[in-house]
């Protein structure tokens, strides 16, 4: 696991790509060490992302015929952690196709810790229904408004990850946030949380 220091730098990269400056690649590692490493941003992620769960089984554990709250706190981690990783694979394999072969490691790297750091933004709403989980309309504003930003930040890191352009890039993110969600239904409906 990369140390500390590292991923600090890696998320500061990854931010300065989410504000539009292409400077902050040079912030992240593109070596085939650092592709591979940048999956380790899921294990910075986890805390926040287990937050989140927590929250969304504790609004479900009504429901007897879901199961018992670990048990849908885990389903939910199998649904999040698949909706980021087969994306990826599948973007590895039309990469060539796509013409962005080239660019698939810059991406790739910038997306998992500009996910990290993406994951750790979208914290306070589910600290709200966690801890107030009266201010659920509060809640659900406050998660409308960071999705919001987290698309905008998200496209601005995919255009400069990519680096061939604002259309490509835009093509690239459009293909990618669909097939998220592809991955994110098809896994909650074999996974039984289809219904939430």
């Amino acid at each position: 696991m990369p140390s500390v220091e590292d991923i600090q730098q890696y998320m500061t990269g990854a931010w300065r790509l989410m504000l539009g400056k292409p400077d902050g690649m040079r912030l992240l590692d593109i070596s085939v060490d650092g592709f591979w490493n940048s999956f380790f941003a899921i294990i910075v992620a986890l805390p926040a992302l287990a937050a989140s769960w927590i929250a969304v089984a504790n609004d479900i554990t009504e429901l007897a015929d879901m199961g018992s709250r670990l048990s849908i706190v885990l389903r939910f981690a199998v649904v999040d952690i698949g909706a980021w990783v087969l994306p990826l694979g599948a973007l590895a394999l039309a990469a060539r196709p796509a013409g962005i072969a080239d660019r698939l490691v810059h991406y790739v790297v910038a997306t998992n810790w500009g996910s990290a750091l993406l994951v750790w933004l979208m914290l306070p709403p589910a600290v709200l229904k966690l801890f107030f989980p009266a201010a659920q309309d509060v809640s659900a504003a406050l998660s409308l408004l960071l999705f919001l930003a987290s698309m905008v930040l998200s496209w601005r890191l995919t255009n400069a990850a990519i680096g061939k352009g604002a259309g490509l890039g835009s093509a690239v993110f459009v293909a990618m946030f669909v097939a998220s969600l592809a991955v994110l239904f098809a896994l909650q409906a074999i996974l039984g949380l289809g219904r939430i």
